[in-house]
């Protein structure tokens, strides 16, 4: 069937036989065409007085949209913060929930079969399988680590005229269809540069070429339509890529514009710009709902308001920093002033004191070592710090960087700060051990044993060399360290407390790469006129322990499920060369 033909029996289906001025209008045919079709139609069977037959319909089968994927599993991080309280699919814009609004507008072009791809917060979203009756759930675990391929991957067994849809877009009216003739990609037309992924269209509008980012053109925006075609050509890709994982942290359209032209052709459908709208920002939102200027209905936004005494329309300015293990940071700004708001991430596996890392925040401000201290809940675990502008981490190989970050480490360690709680390094290892053991799959580091074991004697010979406790920062790691003009600050302190000095030095020796030499010229950094035999060799040794714990500590995170890769093997390293350059 010609696209033509697909267009008036598509009109004739929707609208029934109409006169010719009126099909015209619907299908933007000529006359001469339209007259010669639909006596044609009608000699073939697909049509009578009625309007289509069956045998009409049956020629449209091909055609028919079969179902939608709506991929809802990713953190959606430039949306901070809204988007760390619930996904971004689920917010209410203009008085309905984004993800609902779209399901609503599949549901009324006929489309029955929807699958949802599911990771982050998923289970805000089981509700919906409830309210809408054809509605199946696909549970991505994966989705923090790999991008929307892995979604399509786990969604394959569904995928065959199928749209592929994103749970926070919004359109003004409904762009879904029943039937469709060809695959094709929603797009805008824009006439400024952009950071867009940009679709160069061929003779016929199909796409020739992608590009990311541009000038003035059709950028991809909206919903993506795959028929069968192109679904087992794409998908024969997707398949290949989860054995090689080339593109696991990729977009699908990384596939698209790298197999374009292997792949069957896919349409370029342009729509009016007001048409469909996503939103990559707080600010943006704010732009489409006014009523998201004055109240987002986010507790972040209201600490925020409540802390710096000033309303949801005075903050703005919003990215991520940071996402951690315990934490994601994002940068606000209210009235021309930068701060850093700290979200606690939800992680079992992770427990952290919050009321001792306030206290101990309170103490690091007290000296001068973390001037960036605004407001902690001990309670719920979120900060808000101010943002220290033109700051850098130090440099390993900087002298002077090791200079400033050896003086403060030092003023820290001599001020006898009191705290009622300790970090012993080789005990917490030890711990961490026992629970690795008690797993099925046990430890397959063949040479665990014997490089424990040297580790243990090197901290065994640090018994009474005179060296005390004192208050230690204990993840002084590069990354916690902010150098700027004026001053030098290590912030996070979540496992602080009382400990050897040995666990910054050690920490930061190893964060650092650094070889025995150049660990021992930091060490005299710190010492000073107090360097001793004695001292040097005990530092060295807590050089060794601390990479030995963060190892147990690698081992133990990537146990329950998270990839450390080089880390793990940089820390093991650093014990086995610490140790056996105390050994030999």
């Amino acid at each position: 069937m010609t696209r033509n033909e697909f267009s008036l029996l598509c009109a004739i289906r929707k609208q029934g036989l109409q006169s010719i001025r009126k099909l015209k209008a619907l299908t933007a045919l000529s006359t001469g065409y339209l007259s010669q079709t639909l006596k044609d139609f009608a000699e073939r069977g697909l049509t009578d007085a009625e309007g289509i037959t069956e045998k009409g319909l049956r020629a449209l089968q091909p055609y028919r949209v079969e179902n939608a994927v709506i991929m809802a599993a990713g953190l959606s991080s430039r949306f901070v913060p809204l988007s760390l309280e619930k996904p971004k699919g689920l917010l209410v814009v203009r008085n309905e929930v984004l993800i609902e609004r779209q399901i609503e507008q599949l549901l009324a072009a006929g489309i029955r079969e929807i699958v949802l791809v599911l990771g982050y917060k998923k289970e805000a979203f089981f509700y919906l399988e409830d309210k809408y009756p054809g509605i199946r759930i696909i549970i991505n675990p994966e989705y923090a680590t790999k991008n929307n391929i892995h979604t399509l991957y786990l969604a394959r067994d569904y995928i065959r005229n199928t749209y592929i849809c994103s749970s926070d877009d919004y359109f003004e009216e409904n762009p879904f269809e029943e039937y469709v003739y060809q695959s094709y990609y929603s797009a805008v037309r824009v006439e400024q540069k952009t950071n867009e992924w940009y679709m160069i269209p061929d003779s016929r509008m199909n796409i020739a070429r992608v590009q990311k980012h541009g000038e003035k053109g059709l950028i991809m925006m909206g919903h993506v339509y795959w028929d069968r075609h192109f679904s087992e050509a794409m998908l024969k890709l997707i398949v290949e890529d989860h054995e090689t994982g080339k593109y696991e942290q990729a977009l699908w359209e990384d596939l698209l514009m790298d197999y374009v032209r292997k792949l069957p052709p896919m349409e370029i459908r342009e729509y009016p710009r007001d048409m469909i709208h996503e939103f990559d920002s707080l600010e943006e939102l704010r732009e489409f709902d006014l009523y998201y200027v004055h109240d987002t209905h986010s507790r972040i936004m209201k600490n925020i308001t409540k802390t710096l005494s000033c309303r949801e329309d005075d903050i703005a300015g919003f990215s991520t920093l940071k996402k951690g293990i315990t934490n994601t940071s994002f940068l606000f700004e209210v009235r021309e002033k930068k701060y850093v708001y700290r979200h606690p991430n939800d992680d079992a596996m992770i427990r952290v004191d919050r009321s001792r890392e306030k206290r101990s925040l309170e103490l690091a401000r007290s000296i001068g070592a973390d001037p960036t201290l605004v407001y902690m809940d001990e309670t719920a675990g979120w900060k808000i710090s101010a943002y220290l502008e033109s700051a850098r981490h130090p440099s390993p190989s900087s002298p002077e960087d090791t200079r400033r970050v050896a003086a403060l480490l030092r003023k820290l360690h001599d001020r006898n700060l009191s705290v009622r709680w300790s970090f012993f390094p080789w005990e917490e290892a030890h711990r961490m051990e026992i629970l690795l053991r008690s797993e099925k799959e046990g430890i397959s580091d063949p040479g665990f044993d014997a490089l424990r074991d040297r580790v243990a004697r090197c901290l065994k010979s640090c018994e009474g060399d005179g060296i005390s406790l004192c208050f230690c920062h204990c993840d002084a790691g590069a990354d916690n360290w902010l150098l700027t003009e004026g001053g030098t600050a290590l912030i996070d302190w979540e496992y602080a407390g009382l400990a050897d000095p040995g666990c910054d030095l050690g920490t930061y020796i190893l964060h650092a790469g650094w070889d025995v030499p150049r660990a021992e010229d930091f060490i005299r950094a710190y010492c000073g006129g107090d360097l001793t035999p004695e001292r040097m060799r005990h530092f060295l040794a807590y050089t060794a322990v601390m990479a030995w714990y963060w190892y147990v500590w690698g081992l133990s995170r990537e146990a329950g499920g998270l990839i450390l890769g080089e880390g793990l093997y940089r820390w093991r390293t650093t014990a086995g060369k610490f140790s056996s350059c105390l050994l030999g």
